[in-house]
């Protein structure tokens, strides 16, 4: 996502601040691909999940040095991430709550995938009014009566391994059978480890661990294992398991 030509001047000294968010996993792992585009836009970052600063975090220091106006631009390096309402959510979320200085906030309309397309992104941002969706739904209220979870491992080694590629994979077959999150939940991780067996996936509650799974294997776990009930033996990778320690009697 390098960029070689000057962005638009913006910060809090001049009362206009770009904000690049990432959207995913993929763009915490690839952090100083997006910290290169920031830097030629004149850019922060913020990331929506599992990366730091968080866009909550980043909006409140913004507000507190003085920003007049801040434009966030949401950027999905990878095949999979929250959609672009996320971004409108979690931003109104945050404009609602703030208390003291509130800048203006603008929200591109589209997500980007490249530096190039910083430039019309800044062009289509709209207004947050607070009127948005907030971040309850009846529909989020009770725990899935999912079969299975699968923690599709979205480490540093991971996603260099191709992580990505494993979670579009999973989730599109997961699709292909009609599964849905009331069947197999999906969650994307931090580390699990180990990491020598990139891309890693586990699936609970039948502890059961699966290295070097590429699209190809994926198309056995869910087959064989999700749907038939068999773990699969080929990349299955052995449980070492802690003894409980003697605990005296009572």
């Amino acid at each position: 996502m390098s960029q070689d030509r000057a962005g638009p001047s913006a910060g809090p000294a001049s009362g206009r601040t770009t904000v690049l968010v990432g959207m995913s996993g993929t763009e915490v792992d690839r952090r100083a691909e997006l910290c290169t585009a920031a830097v030629s836009w004149h850019a922060t970052t913020a990331f929506l999940q599992l990366g730091e600063p968080s866009l909550s975090a980043e909006l409140t220091r913004l507000a507190d040095a003085g920003a007049e106006t801040v434009v966030l631009i949401g950027v999905r390096l990878g095949a999979s991430g929250p959609g672009h309402s996320w971004l409108r959510r979690i931003a109104a979320y945050w404009w609602r709550e703030r208390a003291g200085h509130r800048p203006v906030l603008l929200v591109a309309a589209r997500l980007v995938d490249s530096a190039d397309g910083v430039a019309d992104a800044v062009a289509s941002a709209e207004r947050i009014t607070g009127e948005e969706p907030g971040l309850t739904s009846p529909v989020w209220e009770e725990v899935t009566g999912h079969r299975h979870q699968v923690m599709v491992c979205r480490g540093p080694r991971c996603t260099a391994k191709g992580a990505d590629d494993t979670q579009r994979s999973l989730i599109r077959q997961l699709r292909e059978h009609g599964l849905g999150d009331d069947d197999v939940l999906v969650t994307q991780t931090g580390c699990q480890f180990p990491c020598n067996q990139a891309p890693l996936v586990s699936v609970q509650p039948d502890d059961v661990w699966y290295g070097h799974v590429d699209p190809v294997a994926i198309t056995a776990i869910v087959t064989d294992h999700l749907i038939g009930g068999r773990p699969i033996t080929t990349h299955r990778l052995p449980r070492r398991r802690k003894e409980p320690a003697n605990r005296p009697e009572d």
